[in-house]
């Protein structure tokens, strides 16, 4: 199963890097029943961290961390995410503490995918 998570986790951060130019410092991810739960850390840009130093400015990256993610997964979903895990992905609920530089996605697949 840790070879499952370990790509599991190589694509999102792929994919966080090419969106938004770096990807997460570190990854944890559990499978549980039919979800993928990964909690990423270290993921701003040293432009965002600066922006982020304002109300206003931490609104921003906020919303544009867990929009542009949303988008992405439902608009064109990474190659090989469903592959991995065996399972048709349905939804994705992703949130940000750009305080903390804390992001959680949870995937939530079609079938159990903890076996």
């Amino acid at each position: 199963m840790s070879k499952v998570i370990h790509e599991f986790n190589d694509i999102i951060r792929k994919l966080r890097k090419d969106l938004f130019g770096k990807g997460p410092e570190r990854i944890h991810t559990v499978f549980t029943e039919n979800m993928a739960v990964s909690t990423l850390y270290g993921n701003l840009t040293p432009t965002e961290k600066f922006i982020s130093q304002t109300p206003d400015g931490e609104e921003m990256i906020h919303m544009a961390r867990t929009k542009m993610v949303q988008k992405v997964y439902s608009e064109n979903l990474p190659e090989g995410l469903e592959e991995v895990v065996g399972a048709k992905l349905i939804h994705l609920f992703s949130d940000i503490k750009v305080k903390e530089d804390i992001a959680v996605s949870v995937f939530v697949f079609d079938q159990n995918i903890s076996s």
